[in-house]
């Protein structure tokens, strides 16, 4: 049940017909992995914690660099330095003290990876490199856990949702293959600090809407974002039955 104090506390929320009293205690019950607490991770945590995801599995083996703080806007001047999930939880605990957080400091190999993904409801991939999110999908796909992948460089961004809980769903490889996507991070090629704040918190609405089942989900389509132009574009994206990672797994 929800106490005096989360009904006050979600009471905005719960207004909404599409969350309600049932929609917040679904929230309450739900575990979820964030990869990443840098630009992407950063609003998809604070938003979580806020909208009171009951668990919150942080996972970041980096440490606060002075050139984050640009966009990363969860850490602080006081961080630098210190682990990005200490930096992070310190920060979420301070805005709910209702919710749990459960860190992963370490560098998540195949078979942590696995068991982070398989012990929640939903995963976040906020990272910043291909070889990551190619690492993460599969888990999602082998433990049929849904996947709100985001990414910004530059002036741009794009956003999905891969659930491999539903025969129609495309996964990550399915998009981008074998690397089609240039091995670039933000300490290369720059970012402009609200893009990622805007993907992110697309990320965080998504996965609301995946947590307690309203709306339609980014599955199947691919968001394309043109902060130069402030232009919005959708690609539908089709499963691909020969796929290496999810083709064949709902035959």
């Amino acid at each position: 049940m929800l106490n005096d104090q989360e009904l006050l506390r979600y009471s905005r929320q719960i207004l909404l017909q599409h969350v309600d009293i049932d929609g917040q205690l679904r929230l309450k019950q739900s575990r979820v992995l964030i990869i990443g607490l840098g630009g992407l991770g950063a609003p998809v945590a604070l938003y979580l914690a806020a909208a009171g995801v009951g668990q919150l599995h942080l996972a970041d083996f980096d440490t606060v660099d002075l050139t984050n703080l640009q966009r990363q806007i969860i850490h602080d001047t006081d961080s630098v330095g210190l682990s990005k999930v200490d930096s992070a939880m310190g920060r979420l605990k301070a805005i709910n003290p209702e919710i749990q957080l459960i860190p992963h400091r370490a560098a998540l190999d195949e078979d942590s990876l696995a068991a982070a993904v398989s012990a929640v409801d939903l995963v976040l991939d906020c990272s910043d490199n291909f070889s990551t999110r190619e690492a993460v999908n599969a888990a999602c796909v082998a433990a049929r856990i849904p996947l709100v992948s985001g990414a910004a460089i530059r002036l741009e961004g794009q956003l999905s949702v891969f659930d491999p809980r539903r025969a129609d769903s495309p996964c990550y490889h399915c998009l981008y293959g074998h690397g089609s996507e240039a091995e670039l991070t933000c300490s290369e090629a720059g970012v402009i600090g609200p893009l990622v704040g805007l993907v992110g918190s697309l990320q965080a609405l998504e996965a609301l809407k995946l947590l307690v089942g309203f709306g339609e989900p980014l599955v199947g389509r691919l968001l394309l974002i043109d902060a130069l132009g402030t232009r919005f574009r959708e690609l539908r994206v089709k499963r691909d039955p020969g796929c290496s990672v999810c083709g064949g797994k709902h035959a």
